[in-house]
């Protein structure tokens, strides 16, 4: 039985700390900066008060470095509260408003989160030497203006993680679309952040257009879903489903919504803004968007397909989503290895690289919309939809590791204005051999050669798929091809996919290891304690998780639990 808590109750504040922790961390970065010795003067007096606000700064309150330790420091303590929320079992906590759900903390909502503070805490600490900080002396409107958006560029860091949060409790579809789109404007400044350049101007102007567009779709389908239901609670339009079946009004609902979350995962044919995006985007930014920013739109994704819309709750055992979901797959996954072939910019290729990898784990949701649900085969159904979901789960875990890593190798190339051409990594490995290792480790992950993590988790999900695929024949005990579900061919597309795959990540290596440095670029790179650091978590974490994963997937698969027990 669930704790229900009422809104700003008991408990309330308890069942909901990283946030709250989160909240403080937001305005104390619009406090602290702003300290100073001003005074307020009594009108007709001489007294003066100490106001605090404005005035001369403190040595410490006038850092630009400052902001960027706080948020760093909110949102581990946040990833901390998340993780702790694990030990000795959770107890699940819906926050209610009379018989209304609003949000629900369980394994499932508080693994996403781990996600998402985890990614965005690697960012702000790697951000923090990766910004153009100048010196407290420098008194010029450049250094100023540097200085002062120090602020600006945490508090949408921090913006966008209190919306992945809400997204990730959210037990209502506008609850959740609110924050989708709490996270979505955060990222859209936060592309155009470097608005100083071209690339950075266009990509969030590009980004911010095709993002609104899909959101426009995607909010047309939550009103003609409420439409059609008149409500927008989870619960309540799974029972319509289950009810009616699938109308021409719920499908076209569904399709919009689609849409949208087609976009936050950079589904094909909806990625065409995702390239410019990540190449013009700071390099911790990018690194976000093809991870918190991917594994949200997943959330949504979960949410509409397999509980809304559940799949043992369609007649025959077909799930109407299923044919189109496939393809989907098979063009995202094929679409962007094939580009990524082309690319020499590694932030592109890496772009495109995320647009294979949502087609990946598409192909894993659909296998699930492939078993059947009747009595007969009930229990091996819920079985291998549960292998599937916790593979999809531990794959966005790990997608953390090494892909933020990549980005963040590239953020420091950024800062001696290269990273944009694969001729800019030649000779990394004579001036900086650690990160010419780090990412060779992280791209060998992306292409899943063992014994590293990214190798783990794509043999997860190809074996979820052939589990969901095999359920009919092994349930009848005699295993034929003309029994095994046309899923598996998606695994099949996977593994080529994957082959592919490894032809422009090992082309990284080979510049890395077999090229000269640039003229002009054979020193050293700018020292960045901070991004370096970063840089060390995420190898460390990606090989950990190759090799000593069992307590990860664990966590997974009681996440992956808690979710299909709302079907």
């Amino acid at each position: 039985m669930d704790d229900v808590i009422k809104p700003f109750g008991d408990g309330f504040v308890t069942a909901l700390a990283p946030e709250f922790v989160l909240v403080i961390g937001l305005f104390t970065l619009m406090i602290v900066p702003n300290l100073g010795d001003a005074k307020f003067r009594i009108p007709l007096t001489q007294v003066r008060i100490p106001w605090l606000f404005g005035g001369k700064r403190g040595t410490l309150d006038s850092d630009p470095r400052l902001p960027g330790i706080f948020a760093s420091l909110f949102f581990v303590m946040a990833f901390i509260l998340a993780a702790v929320s694990f030990i000795g079992g959770m107890e699940t906590k819906t926050i209610a408003s009379g018989t209304n759900e609003l949000l629900k903390v369980d394994e499932f909502s508080r693994l996403f989160e781990l996600i998402f503070y985890g990614a965005l805490a690697l960012a702000s600490i790697a951000s923090i030497d990766r910004l153009p900080a100048t010196s407290r002396k420098d008194r010029s409107v450049s250094g100023l203006y540097n200085n002062r958006r120090q602020v600006d560029f945490y508090i949408l860091l921090i913006t966008c993680g209190l919306g992945m949060s809400v997204v990730a409790l959210a037990q209502d579809l506008f609850l959740l679309f609110i924050g989708l789109e709490l996270a979505s404007f955060s990222t859209y400044v936060l592309v155009a952040f470097m608005k100083e350049t071209k690339e950075g101007s266009e990509a969030g102007m590009k980004y911010f257009i095709v993002g609104s567009v899909a959101s426009g779709v995607g909010l047309y389908g939550l009103s003609l879903l409420y439409l059609w239901s008149g409500s927008l609670q989870f619960e309540e339009l799974t029972a319509h489903f289950n009810a009616t079946g699938m109308d021409p009004l719920p499908l076209t609902a569904l399709g919009m919504l689609l849409v949208g979350f087609g976009f936050k995962v950079s589904a094909a044919p909806f990625h065409f803004a995702a390239p410019d995006a990540y190449a013009g985007a700071p390099g911790p930014v990018a690194g976000v968007l093809a991870t918190a920013s991917k594994a949200m739109g997943i959330v949504g994704l979960l949410r509409i397909l397999l509980v809304v819309a559940a799949p043992e709750g369609m007649e025959d055992s077909t799930t109407v989503w299923l044919i189109a979901l496939a393809v989907l797959s098979v063009i995202t996954m094929t679409w962007g290895n094939i580009a990524a072939l082309g690319s020499t910019n590694p932030k592109r290729m890496l772009a495109y690289s995320s647009v294979a990898h949502a087609g990946y784990m598409l192909a894993a949701i659909t296998a699930i919309g492939a078993l059947n649900w009747d009595a007969a085969h009930a229990d091996t159904s819920r079985t291998a939809a549960l292998a599937v979901v916790t593979a999809l789960m531990f794959h966005l875990v790990v997608l953390v590791c090494f892909k933020l890593g990549a980005f963040l190798v590239l953020s420091l190339l950024e800062s001696e204005n290269g990273g944009h051409t694969l001729e800019s990594l030649g000779g990394l490995v004579k001036r900086e051999p650690f990160l010419a290792v780090a990412m060779f480790i992280f791209m060998m992950s992306l292409a899943g050669v063992p014994p590293l993590a990214g190798f783990l988790s794509k043999l997860l999900v190809i074996m979820g798929i052939v589990k969901a695929a095999l359920i009919e024949s092994t349930a009848s005990g005699n295993v034929t091809f003309s029994e095994i579900h046309w899923v598996w061919y998606l695994a099949l597309i996977m593994v080529i996919n994957s082959a592919i795959s490894v032809f422009y990540y090992l082309r990284v290596g080979l510049v890395m290891f077999f090229n000269e440095p640039e003229e002009g670029r054979e020193g050293p790179l700018p020292r960045g304690t901070s991004v370096r650091l970063a840089i060390v978590a995420c190898v460390a974490s990606t090989i950990y998780f190759g090799v000593g994963a069992g307590q990860l997937i664990a966590l997974c698969e009681s996440a992956a639990n808690a979710l299909l027990g709302a079907w």
